[in-house]
């Protein structure tokens, strides 16, 4: 352990040793907020595996991290309303697996200077010895966005209930030319071979997006690298930066300081209501990232992201327990405020997806961690099974609001797909203009998920397959909302991209994670991910249907299906969290 370190360690225990108080009038004021689910409401809209707190606001995943076996949650939560209010903390939940959790006393709210309006995001670092680091953006009194130093009470206890501050907060102010509002979101940090510490910090100059580079020997004070380790011009305010290794050839994770030839790096950041990456080399002796093929964040359509659905300001770990890297995300409410305040919740989680590199070293797949296995129930098979032009087949045997769903479809005759340049045109446009009723030769075909009986109500997740004037072919993906609902003040925007697949070879594969309210969808193994918002009205439990359809002129086959009805996962209160219900 480096001298530098060893002083801040002795640090906080000293600080531990003077701020037991913590300032406990204001710890009782949050606590005693916490409320359970009012089970007087109906709550069709509430889901059965994705993580969301008992009540209240949630939105930015914080600080995910593994600690003596114990997998750890952090949120950005309003203690007080079900919509976004003057007032944000650190909420906090445990799990052992993942996907069943407990929810534990707030872990980090105002009591400082320097974070008295609001605890924003951040980020978790594991320093020497096992001790969790929390960085995170504070409100301070001028509500100018500045970067503070927590860490738990009591390093013994493995749900870390109890969190201090370091009295120093704050540690990182606004650079000058950085408006106080435009500086936020700490990265995970990473150290360089050369025993340095490193974070990125989100922000703008005159509306440019940039990730500032931080540099530190004692995980105190730190000092600002004279360029941004990456920037966009016009993208307006970078928030949750990530950056972060991917080994070559592996669908491993590994630590954030890993530096090595034989990995590359992921360069994340959230704009545009997108999170947003590109992947490319980091030299840390000239602390330099250049982007694989010259393409850099600028938020167009050629530009990878992480989902081309609901999905926002994620947050990626290194889980050493299995070697892999794994990410969450905010899926906002698309429903009114109206609907949110009367619901008593607004805001889910993604569920935790591992990422590695794909093959081609071109981009990164996503797919739901292993544990999700877990909850699965009823299991339904189909094979070779073709379907006609125009055809609708219903799959029973399984609870169709809260189910996993793989499907494999091969295409006999490409030679009859639609002449479209597909390298000009915005695939979630295309999506729009040609949904799930537009009839085309090879699509659209797919899923019709939370289905009413009649169709009225449906949510289609399908293919359409076009092939370009130089005889290449492209797979569009879409995520059909516009008969999603029969209900009014809800978004209903399609979403659509491209997934990087050559049909003449390879099967076109869909995975569908449907619960009540949510679909995530996985193209072609996790190379292209959609995540929806729905709320239908008669679509309920037993009410829900599930389909898989063709309505191209041309016949396709499904080789494989399965699909399972799930089991809810657990989620408890700790007993140390008041209710006021």
């Amino acid at each position: 352990m480096s001298k530098p370190l060893s002083s801040f360690l002795a640090l906080c225990f000293l600080v531990i040793i003077h701020h037991t108080g913590h300032t406990e009038a204001a710890s009782r004021n949050i606590k005693d907020t916490i409320r359970l689910p009012n089970q007087k409401i109906e709550q069709p809209y509430r889901t059965g595996y994705h993580f969301q707190p008992p009540s209240n606001w949630m939105n930015d995943p914080n600080g995910p991290m593994l600690y003596k076996g114990v997998y750890h949650f952090f949120y950005q939560y309003n203690p007080y309303a079900a919509t976004f209010g003057d007032l944000i903390i650190w909420a906090h939940a445990v799990s052992y697996d993942l996907v069943n959790w407990i929810h534990l006393d707030p872990a980090i709210y105002p009591t400082q200077e320097a974070d008295i309006k609001s605890c924003w995001s951040g980020s978790a670092t594991i320093l020497p010895g096992n001790i969790p680091a929390m960085l995170y953006t504070g409100s301070d009194s001028k509500s100018r966005q500045v970067q503070d130093l927590a860490w738990p009470k009591n390093l013994s206890d493995p749900f870390l209930r109890e969190w201090v501050k370091h009295p120093k907060n704050p540690l990182i102010t606004p650079p000058e030319g950085v408006k106080d509002d435009c500086f936020r979101d700490p990265s995970t940090a990473w150290r360089g071979p050369d025993g340095v510490w490193r974070i990125v910090v989100g922000g703008d100059r005159d509306n440019n997006g940039m990730a500032f580079l931080y540099q530190s020997t004692d995980f105190v004070n730190w000092k600002r690298y004279d360029q941004p380790l990456s920037s966009a011009v016009a993208t307006g305010t970078w928030e949750c930066p990530d950056f972060y290794p991917v080994p070559l050839n592996s669908t491993n994770g590994i630590d954030t300081s890993v530096y090595s030839g034989s990995v590359i790096h992921v360069m994340k950041a959230g704009f545009e209501g997108h999170d947003w990456y590109t992947i490319g080399t980091y030299s840390s002796d000239r602390e330099n990232f250049l982007p694989q093929n010259g393409l850099s964040l600028t938020g167009s359509s050629l530009d990878l992201r992480y989902d081309y659905g609901q999905f926002y300001a994620s947050k990626s770990f290194f889980d050493d327990a299995k070697n892999r890297r794994v990410l969450w995300a905010w899926v906002p409410e698309t429903d009114s405020q109206a609907d949110d305040i009367q619901k008593g919740w607004a805001g889910l989680q993604s569920f935790p997806r591992a990422l590695w590199i794909d093959k081609s070293g071109k981009q990164l797949i996503q797919w739901p961690v292993e544990e999700i296995e877990a909850l699965r129930l009823n299991e339904v098979n189909l094979e070779n099974k073709n379907l006609r032009p125009g055809s609708v087949l219903e799959i029973h045997g399984i609870t169709a609001s809260q189910a996993d769903v793989t499907i494999s479809f091969k295409l006999e005759d490409l030679k009859e797909a639609e002449v479209l340049d597909t390298n000009v045109i915005d695939p979630q446009a295309l999506c729009a203009e040609r949904g799930a009723s537009s009839r085309g030769a090879l699509g659209p075909f797919g899923l019709l998920a939370m289905a009413s009986k009649n169709l009225q109500e449906q949510t289609a997740i399908f293919f359409r397959v076009f092939q370009n004037q130089n005889g290449r072919y492209s797979v569009l993906m879409c995520s059909d909302l516009s008969r999603s609902t029969v209900r009014s003040n809800i978004d209903t925007t399609s979403f659509g991209a491209f997934v990087d697949i050559d049909p003449r070879s390879e099967e076109i594969s869909l995975r569908n994670l449907i619960d009540h309210s949510i679909i995530e969808s996985f193209g072609a193994g996790g190379k292209t991910c959609i995540t929806s918002r729905i709320y239908p009205k008669f679509v309920q439990n037993e009410d829900a249907h599930l389909f898989v359809f063709n309505n191209g002129t041309q016949a396709i086959k499904i080789s494989r299906m399965k699909a399972w009805s799930m089991k809810s996962a657990e989620f408890v209160v700790d007993q140390t969290v008041k209710s006021t219900v």
